[in-house]
């Protein structure tokens, strides 16, 4: 067997161990995989050379963290680091540990600075997992600047203007990595979610990540186009003072949400890493309404999104009738189905293990030469 590879995993919203699921998927079944999260329950069945570790939550408190400590400053490099909590020494100290038993020929962070920095502190190599939003500050540039390579699950035109050459030479783009991008048939998909062939169906949508829309825009954008029939999947955040029209329904969580994506003539969604590549696999009309998040992460994706031509975005739900209209009018008006289709790779998950198994391969191959070496490709560059 390989030397293994280590993985942490952040358990927030569902994106995280999706990606993680396709890697394990495709990585040689000689290369085994430890898995570390907060949960680990949120994972589908793995292939028996993958173990998953459940540690402490980082950033959850469990009501044995000495407060006494927070007059203590954060220090740029930093992010969620708070003193005296022994949860996080659990869970750093379990990487820690394994890190010196296992001799790991890396570890795939998505997403923690602190631990990128803790296996970089460990002299472990470390391929950081790179997400959207302004990440220039001291903690993420020392988690990226000190990576072997970085990993990014979405295709290279969405990559924001500000990552130069060298960051994007050490990048593997890998667009619709850890999501079914399969797009059911949209007759059987209507039919399943009882939706009728001739009807227009507005879809709203929310991902994991968050609290979801709230009521009262929509019940405004639902009396706006009231010939349409609107579903909601996902959270919504009910409004004492929203007035609904009859033409809406809310559905919660469903198992079926590419159904609901293949039968819908437009979507309304936030920009979670799972509904974007949903979306733009099934080609669909689509309004961005980016959901707060650390770091403006959906914010600065939603205008890579824009800038790519693959969404129509708005940065906040419409609040008048007029604002829906025009909305919706520029959501049909500017889409782009074959833009959005090729922004999904064909197997970014093979692409991604080839890479990963390359970028091993450079680090643990003996030189044959005191040159340096350059970093390798990505599937998107080579």
């Amino acid at each position: 067997m390989k030397r293994p590879f280590g993985y942490f995993v952040h358990h927030q919203g569902r994106g995280h161990a999706e990606r993680c699921a396709a890697i394990a998927g495709a990585l040689p079944p000689d290369r085994p995989l430890t898995i570390f999260c907060a949960a680990d329950d949120i994972f589908p069945a793995m292939p028996a050379t993958v173990s998953i570790k459940r540690i402490p939550s980082l950033f959850e408190p469990t009501g044995q963290e000495a407060a006494t400590a927070d007059w203590v400053p954060t220090p740029s490099t930093l992010h969620c680091a708070p003193l005296g909590w022994p949860g996080i020494r659990q869970a750093m100290a379990a990487m820690a540990n394994w890190f010196a038993d296992a001799d790991p020929a890396l570890m795939i962070c998505d997403v923690s600075a602190e631990v990128a920095q803790l296996a970089r502190i460990c002299s472990v190599p470390h391929v950081k997992v790179l997400q959207h939003g302004d990440r220039s500050d001291a903690g993420h540039r020392a988690a990226y600047d000190g990576a072997a390579g970085i990993l990014a699950p979405f295709h290279a035109d969405l990559a924001q203007p500000e990552w130069d050459d060298a960051m994007r030479a050490r990048t593997c783009f890998a667009g619709g990595l850890g999501v079914d991008t399969r797009v059911p048939d949209r007759a059987a998909a209507r039919a399943r979610i009882g939706v009728g062939a001739e009807e227009e169906l507005i879809l709203v949508m929310a991902g994991g990540g968050g609290a979801g829309f709230a009521q009262a825009p929509l019940g405004v954008g639902a009396r706006t186009r009231p010939s349409a029939r609107w579903i909601t999947i996902g959270p919504v955040v009910r409004d004492w003072h929203a007035t609904e029209p009859a033409n809406i329904e809310h559905r919660g969580w469903v198992d079926d949400a590419a159904d609901y994506v293949a039968a819908a003539d437009l979507v309304i969604a936030s920009v979670g890493n799972t509904t974007c590549q949903q979306i733009m696999a099934a080609a669909r009309p689509w309004l961005a309404v980016p959901e707060w998040r650390y770091f403006d992460e959906q914010h600065r994706k939603a205008e890579a999104l824009a800038a790519a031509g693959v969404a129509c975005v708005r940065p906040h739900l419409p609040s008048s009738a007029d604002a829906w209209a025009q909305a919706l009018d520029d959501t049909r008006g500017s889409h782009d189905p074959d833009r959005q289709r090729a922004m999904i790779a064909v197997d970014p998950a093979a692409d991604t293990a080839r890479w990963l198994e390359g970028l091993a391969d450079r680090l643990w191959s003996v030189p044959s030469t005191t040159e340096p070496v350059s970093p390798i490709p990505s599937p998107a560059s080579a």
